[in-house]
């Protein structure tokens, strides 16, 4: 029998589970059949690899030297796969055919999809929903999307390891969800010092937003009581309930009984950027996606009137030249 790539990841699934059972179960094998194939690939490489008691399998020091080289092989051939089927696709027409867009969430995916399909009557549009900006990227890197549209909290950016170029679309301060009765919805704007006594809930992801409120408590005198983390229509019904007061975006639709209003002085922002690898087909075609971006963001900014006034006074905000430049995550 000839060692293969699938024979170095059972030895690897037996090593990180600790048990053949376990690693059969990860494999999507029977335990017996897993047997089998451990005890093929031994005789070909001329040893035990692992000391197998009721505790589990411990590699012996033959397993240790074939672990230490799969660890290697495994993740350089799954590299050159992923560099394959993107070069493959780079071969393709000058316009693309398919569209496949990653998105954490937000005002922008709809519109985009929305102006792709009259553009392109006969393109094949997917989406993807993450709440993790980090899977996106990932995705984008390995070929399995063209494009990511995310948010990051203030000035920060996705990380530099993807090797993907990120534009910014618009930036926005981070509003407060509440009761459309509650005492902070008075104004065109929420002082965040006088919500020092509320308890607050905001959606998931991997980003720095929940440290960025902290310090924008700090900075207003005081430490949010709690900070909890839900899906979107968790965190509505929770500020419909009066559990806490939410973090959303401007754009983000009023539910009926619900309003909110931007931070005073824009403590909190929200970037909005398009992600896409700069070796890649959708790197032709990422101009004309940030143009219909933009668009999108501004049919859905200007839903909210009181906001686009508000924003005069805030010229940072919104799409601007300085929010057009690109910016590598490379």
């Amino acid at each position: 029998m000839n060692l293969e790539l699938r024979h170095l990841k059972v030895v690897v699934a037996i090593a990180e589970t600790g048990s053949v059972t376990k690693a059969a179960s990860q494999l999507g094998l029977a335990q017996p059949a897993l047997t089998a194939q451990l005890q093929r690939i031994e005789r070909t490489l001329g040893g035990p690899l692992f000391e197998r008691d009721r505790r589990g399998a411990r590699p012996t020091a033959l397993g240790e030297l074939v672990l230490s080289r799969a660890r290697v092989l495994l993740p350089a051939m799954k590299g050159l796969q992923d560099e394959a089927a993107r070069l493959a696709g780079a071969a393709g027409a000058e316009e693309l055919s398919r569209y496949r867009i990653g998105a954490v969430g937000g005002p922008v995916l709809a519109g985009m999809v929305n102006r792709l399909s009259i553009a392109q009557p006969d393109a094949q549009i997917t989406t993807h929903a993450s709440y993790y900006v980090d899977e996106l990227a990932t995705m984008v890197l390995a070929g399995k999307l063209d494009y990511a549209q995310v948010g990051v909290c203030g000035d920060a950016l996705p990380s530099a390891d993807y090797g993907l170029v990120w534009q910014t679309i618009a930036v926005d301060a981070v509003s407060v969800l509440m009761p459309q009765d509650h005492p902070g919805a008075k104004d065109v704007d929420v002082d965040l010092a006088e919500l020092a006594d509320e308890q607050w809930v905001g959606s998931t992801g991997d980003g720095c937003l929940a440290d960025c409120f902290a310090a924008a408590c700090a900075r207003a005198g005081f430490t949010p009581r709690r900070v909890l983390e839900t899906d979107v229509r968790s965190c509505v019904d929770m500020v419909e309930q009066g559990v806490a007061l939410g973090l959303c975006q401007p754009t983000f639709r009023q539910p009926a009984g619900l309003t909110h209003r931007p931070m005073r002085g824009a403590p909190l922002r929200w970037r909005l950027v398009l992600g896409w690898h700069p070796e890649s087909p959708a790197a032709r075609s990422a101009p004309r996606l940030m143009e219909m971006a933009r668009e999108a963001y501004e049919e859905a900014v200007n839903r909210n009137p009181p906001y686009v006034d508000w924003m005069v006074d805030h010229p940072q905000l919104g799409v601007s030249p300085d929010a057009l430049a690109p910016l590598s995550g490379r």
